[in-house]
Parts: C-alpha cells; structure tokens; sequence
C-alpha cells in the first residue's frame, strides 16, 4: 500500500509542477481556464508568482515525499489545498454554487484525499 501512495503523491506532485510550469509559459491562457483575468505585465506576474508558485510549490513538496518516502514533506501540501478547498467552500456558501465551480472543488477534495493517504502510509 506504500508504494501505491508513494506513487499516487508523486504523480500528484508531477501534475502541480506541470501545471505551474504552463503558468510560467502561457500565465493568460491557463489563468483564464481557471476564471482568473490577468490585467497587463502586473497580472501575468502575479499568476506566474503567485497562482504557479501554489502549484509549483505543493507538486515539487508532494514529489520530494514521494522519492524520499517521507510523510512530513506532506504536511505543507496538506495545508495549502486545505485552504484553497476551504476558500471555495466559503465563496459556495456565501454567494451560491455553480457548475464550474464543482470540478475544481472535486479535484482539490480528491488531491487531499490522496495527500493524506500519503502523509498516513509514508515513512515517518
């Protein structure tokens, strides 16, 4: 069961970088799949920075776990998608839900899901 979520967080992992690493390269065409409108060279800034430094950072951590098999390199992963599931949820409760709403808010759940599958089966 380890090795499968080892392999599970890595392959996470790699889909985080690979995602921050198109925000690098095209930051307005993958900001506007995600609802975001970057405004000149500060906008494509701050989702390079920003958006892609989220991604980057919580896949570049969950592959470190993964090639280590260590489960605290996890822990800050864990957080960060926590908190990017918890603002959704907020933003759903406080003006109303939508249909493009649901597919991130389902990935983010299935990422923590195999998050902290990871953070219980890795090596302590």
């Amino acid at each position: 069961m380890q090795m499968v979520s080892r392999l599970l967080v890595g392959i996470a992992g790699l889909l985080g970088v690979l995602v921050a690493l198109r925000l690098w390269m095209a930051p307005e065409d993958v900001a506007l799949q995600l609802g975001v409108q970057p405004s000149g060279p500060f906008g494509r800034a701050t989702i390079r920075a920003d958006v892609a430094g989220f991604f980057g950072g919580a896949g570049a951590l969950s592959i470190f776990a993964a090639i280590r098999n260590r489960a605290v390199l996890l822990t800050p992963p864990l957080i960060l998608v926590g908190i990017a599931l918890t603002g959704r949820i907020i933003t759903a409760a406080s003006s109303s839900i939508t249909n493009e709403m649901i597919p991130p808010m389902a990935i983010e759940a299935g990422l923590l899901a195999v998050l902290a599958l990871g953070r219980l089966q890795l090596a302590r």
